[in-house]
């Protein structure tokens, strides 16, 4: 097992988890089905695949691993195209209704049936690439002028893909968490919408329905299999992925749902502090991690109240195992299928063979012979000149 990524040490902190029922009244029922009725109508849906790696999961040892490869979705690359955008949508049907003293829906407002009133009201948002480029794509379809604020080390060639879908992007000399606090700021000084996937006090719709976007993602999983896994790896960032998944599986498998881990860069481990700390937990980010839409040193307070209940393992992986385990699912063991996956995608499984080349790490987590492990391919290649980097063997900056 261990000759499949570089030796690696991983961080592992057990939740205290709470009580509660965050995974039914923070996403209700209700805010998956309004998104998923509305996703599902839009032109270019379909299904990603969800594909199982049989050749791998024999070689590490568990029952099965799945992968939900996120890369085909809607032509944007990533998960982000179900919340970015549907949140832009939710935004703009709320502040159109307000100005017309109307209700409208969100079917007339997709059909272009308010795009003068659309064209009136700027959305912003800071971003490491995917969450901007979804909102980009939102804004052009639904007519609504974009403004997108990305940090120093966002890559041109993710910056390039947000200008190419209309948006005016704002660089900034700062990190992510800088690039939020100047868009909040800006969009307060002269009126803007923040569409952010991320929380705070008094900001917290938006985000919401960003989750409830990536429910169309978990519902698609869950069609897809005949059982619940026993596991499921997820990718930290601000939380908003790893809550809406874990929220859908809980509404959909109940007692079943598998166990919660959460994965992190060592770099940028927000939520592993959190764990640790029993509350949502800030750090700075030193170093960027070559998983970009994963450097966030802020969790959303939102997500957290899901995943202060749902979550039962978090870990941090180090950078040598990233760029290793993307060569490994576009050059995968003998009969499993190819995936080309971006860096942002691969942090799951990174961590799940990590964790079964370590006994007792393994034992602590729960995997055996007959785990069953879900994983979220959150990206495709959403930077190509970085997956040929990668491909090739170099230094990625």
């Amino acid at each position: 097992m261990s000759d499949l990524l570089p030796p690696a040490r991983l961080g592992h902190a057990a939740a205290t988890r709470k009580t509660g029922d965050a995974a039914l009244r923070v996403l209700s029922p209700g805010d998956f089905a309004t998104a998923q009725t509305e996703i599902m109508a839009w032109d270019g849906y379909a299904a990603t695949p969800l594909v199982s790696l049989k050749a791998l999961a024999q070689r590490i040892g568990v029952g099965a691993v799945f992968y939900k490869h996120e890369g085909p979705r809607f032509g944007l690359g990533s998960f982000k195209a179900l919340g970015g955008s549907y949140a832009a949508l939710r935004v703009l049907q709320r502040e159109i209704s307000k100005s017309l003293g109307q209700d409208v829906s969100l079917a007339d407002i997709r059909a272009g049936k308010h795009r003068d009133d659309a064209a009136r009201i700027t959305l912003v948002s800071a971003t490491d690439g995917n969450h901007g480029r979804s909102l980009a794509w939102g804004c052009q379809r639904f007519g609504a002028p974009c403004r997108i604020y990305i940090h120093a080390e966002v890559s041109e060639g993710r910056a390039a893909a947000m200008r190419d879908l209309g948006a005016e992007v704002i660089r900034i000399a700062g990190d992510y968490d800088d690039s939020v606090d100047l868009a909040k700021a800006e969009a307060d000084a002269n009126g803007w919408f923040v569409v952010s996937d991320t929380s705070w006090p008094g900001y917290s719709q938006p985000p919401r329905d960003v989750m409830a976007g990536y429910g169309v993602m978990t519902s698609e999983i869950c069609e897809a299999l005949d059982e619940a896994p026993t596991h499921v790896f997820l990718q930290g960032g601000v939380g908003g992925l790893a809550a809406g998944v874990a929220a859908g599986l809980r509404q959909h498998w109940g007692e079943r749902a598998p166990r919660v881990v959460i994965v992190e860069p060592e770099l940028a481990a927000c939520l592993y502090e959190s764990a640790k700390a029993g509350t949502p937990t800030s750090v700075k980010i030193e170093e960027e991690t070559l998983m970009a839409g994963l450097s966030c040193g802020e969790p959303s307070p939102l997500a957290w109240e899901i995943l202060s209940e749902e979550a039962s393992d978090f870990l941090t992986i180090p950078e040598p195992v990233v760029a290793p385990t993307v060569r490994l699912l576009a050059r995968p063991l003998s009969g499993d299928p190819v995936v080309e996956a971006g860096e942002s995608a691969v942090a799951g499984l990174a961590a799940l063979i990590a964790a079964r080349a370590d006994t007792g790490l393994s034992s602590k987590l729960g995997l055996d012979a007959k785990s069953r492990v879900l994983l979220i391919g959150s990206e495709g290649i959403t930077d190509p000149a970085i997956f040929r980097m990668i491909m090739d063997g170099r230094d990625v900056d």
